[in-house]
């Protein structure tokens, strides 16, 4: 998707490649445990805890990227990066017509204005796929929400560090427009 929109991007594990950059994205399907074994298998977490933490350099979490970023999840007993405080749990619906895992699309509700949404219309649809949803301590960070059996997180920005947990890379003009607008920041 950002090679579509024009946006010079490359996918790295490589510590210089991570310095270097402008802004980075973490990008993640799968099981949080393995995400955060895989990050530190890399040696990666360190390296981003500066990039991120100390020299303030614009992060996207996407989808199981996003709950990377938060201090524990409920899948798995590794801790997260703990970049925001917040918690990942596991839907626990109550209408047995949904099924987990989210699926498909839905609409999302922005809470706050931010550099991330400009320009987006009213009721933007996202492309979700997810069994586990981001639960924020800092009710101030939540930048959007969804629903489905309840209301949850799908979104979030704590200073310098944005998570989605939709994917914008597959969802159209509106996640064109929520990338191009991270790659602006």
């Amino acid at each position: 998707m950002l090679a579509y929109l024009g946006i010079e991007s490359r996918i790295s594990a490589n510590h210089e490649d991570i310095t270097s950059a402008d802004r980075l994205i973490l990008h993640g399907v799968g099981h949080f445990q393995h995400g955060m074994e895989q990050l530190e298998q890399l040696g990666l977490i360190d390296v981003l805890k500066k990039e991120v933490l100390e020299n303030k350099k614009p992060f996207l979490g996407i989808c199981l990227g996003m709950q990377l970023l938060t201090q524990h999840s409920e899948e798995g007993n590794l801790a997260g990066l703990g970049f925001v405080d917040a918690q990942t749990k596991k839907f626990e619906l109550q209408d047995a017509t949904l099924k987990v895992p989210h699926m498909g699309w839905n609409t999302v509700e922005f809470k706050k204005d931010s550099p991330m949404n400009t320009g987006v219309s009213i009721n933007p649809r996202y492309y979700f796929v997810h069994s586990y949803f981001v639960d924020c301590a800092n009710q101030d960070d939540i930048l959007c929400t969804t629903q489905y059996g309840q209301e949850f997180v799908s979104g979030f920005q704590h200073q310098n560090i944005f998570g989605l947990q939709f994917h914008p890379e597959k969802s159209h003009k509106f996640g064109m427009q929520l990338l191009a607008n991270f790659c602006k920041i």
